[in-house]
């Protein structure tokens, strides 16, 4: 068998003829001020009713979860999980069965429209999830309008696309065959590559202004090996979905520079950073373990939180405490309490780089409840409008000028973020009451949190105060 697959492919080492943006280099003076709310499995109607409450929590964006026609068994569309399958689950949406608005989970073509009229009111940007790498597991589930417009079934999958992944640090099995068993399309066929971006284009025509790439490091980049027996002669995916070139007359129907773009790309051995920071920003999934570490031992003592763990730019990277995946696929976040899950947001986003997004957790979840009432298309918990959680918020967008400073006291377990000498923002990672002393840009004088009033004071050059367990608190200089 693996004889076979290297007689299908070979490597390339072809560059781009076009100067690609510098993702890598960092600039000292970039300060990032957009936040993002992942409203997780919630409806179109859901997120259109909540969009003022969004807009009052100081996100700029919001991101849905995928709106193209997706694996809908009858009976399905009910609950968030099933272990009994029957009434649905939430990663069925990841499952494409056609490039067409409305699914449903998130709800019609029409609820989609109100729910952007109702974004466009209050001026909050909205990210679509999309999936190209691959379809259904149930290859008979993807419509025909599908088939038929990528010139037929044996046209779809790359020439190993329905091989399940044995070693996903091995390139050639990470981008040509199927990960997590899901079929790998071949995203390098010119009429998939067509209809796909007439469904791009169709979502920017209804106002949608930026993208997440589930599953991104599995479309390869020039660098990766070619399916040729599959008709392939270039991993040019990225080019096209980019901008950089047009497919059959058809091309990004707006400048790539106005829209956000990020691609899941989720750190391991081989993965081609540099390459894919060519192309669009990347999720910091190492720098989100390191947080999750410290907040679940209540010290980031002996770890190293100011660096985002990544070769790309900070400025270009979407920063997150804990993921629709970290949560649901194996529950590595899940046992983190809300409190734990907000001390790390606050940090998260009063830091100068980085896009923080913030997963919206099902609505009465606890604990030992993870789906709490387990109706799929629901909005989620209020813990996006916590008062620590919008504070935050409106003080990333007021230190829009202001450089970072990021100060950890010797045990680990208190951490400040100086934004120059406009702000700082601190949390105790304790279960106990704590004391902060640390070096500080706040001028000398007596500075009370925004949420809770909390007295704090700085006196030659050094912040301090008193801390309750498990709590931020944000200072502004007035």
């Amino acid at each position: 068998m693996k004889n076979l697959i290297l007689g299908a492919v070979v490597l390339s080492f072809t560059a781009v003829p076009m100067v690609a943006k510098d993702r890598v280099t960092v600039n000292p003076n970039a300060v990032n001020t957009e936040t993002i709310l992942h409203a997780w499995s919630w409806n179109f109607p859901e997120m259109a009713r909540s969009m003022k409450e969004i807009k009052d929590a100081g996100f700029t964006m919001i991101q849905t979860s995928p709106v193209q026609a997706c694996y809908s068994p009858e009976g399905s569309g009910k609950k968030i999980f099933d272990e009994n399958v029957t009434e649905g689950n939430w990663y069925y949406y990841y499952q494409p069965t056609d490039w067409k608005v409305g699914n449903s989970i998130l709800g019609s073509r029409e609820q989609m429209i109100q729910m952007m009229d109702s974004a466009a009111k209050y001026g909050v940007k909205v990210i679509v999830d999309v999936l190209p790498n691959h379809t259904a597991f149930d290859i008979d589930a993807v419509s025909e309008d599908f088939y038929k417009a990528v010139g037929g079934r044996d046209k779809m999958y790359h020439s190993q696309g329905l091989t399940p992944v044995r070693d996903y640090n091995d390139r050639l099995e990470c981008t040509l065959w199927g990960s997590g068993g899901l079929p790998d399309v071949n995203t390098e066929n010119p009429d998939f590559q067509k209809y796909y971006m007439e469904f791009v284009n169709d979502l920017i025509k209804m106002g949608v202004r930026g993208f997440r790439y589930d599953t991104a490091k599995h479309i390869g980049v020039h660098s990766d090996p070619i399916d040729t027996k599959s008709g392939v002669k270039e991993n040019d995916f990225w080019d096209v979905a980019t901008g950089r070139k047009s497919v059959k007359g058809v091309k990004l129907a707006i400048p790539y520079d106005s829209l956000f773009v990020y691609g899941e790309v989720l750190q391991d051995k081989n993965v081609p950073e540099k390459e894919y920071a060519d192309y669009f920003g990347q999720t910091a999934s190492s720098y989100g373990w390191v947080l999750r570490e410290a907040l679940e031992k209540h010290s980031a003592k002996d770890m190293d939180l100011k660096s985002f763990h990544h070769q790309a730019a900070p400025e270009y990277l979407t920063t997150w405490v804990e993921s629709h995946d970290t949560y649901a696929n194996a529950h590595e976040s899940a046992h983190l309490t809300d409190d734990q899950i907000r001390i790390g947001w606050v940090f998260l986003t009063a830091r100068q780089n980085g896009t923080p997004l913030f997963f919206s957790r099902p609505a009465g979840s606890t604990r030992s409840n993870y789906y709490g009432n387990n109706v799929l298309g629901a909005r989620g918990n209020d813990e996006f409008k916590h008062p620590e959680v919008v504070a935050v918020n409106k003080f990333r967008t007021a230190m829009k000028d202001q450089m970072e400073d990021v100060q950890i006291n010797d045990n680990g377990d208190v951490l400040l973020v100086n934004r120059g000498k406009k702000g700082a923002a601190i949390v105790n990672l304790s279960k106990s009451a704590n004391f902060i002393d640390l070096p500080t840009g706040l001028p000398n004088g007596t500075y009370n949190d925004v949420v809770y009033g909390k007295e704090f004071k700085v006196k030659n050059g050094r912040l301090q105060g008193a801390m309750a367990p498990e709590r931020s608190y944000i200072l502004l200089r007035k």
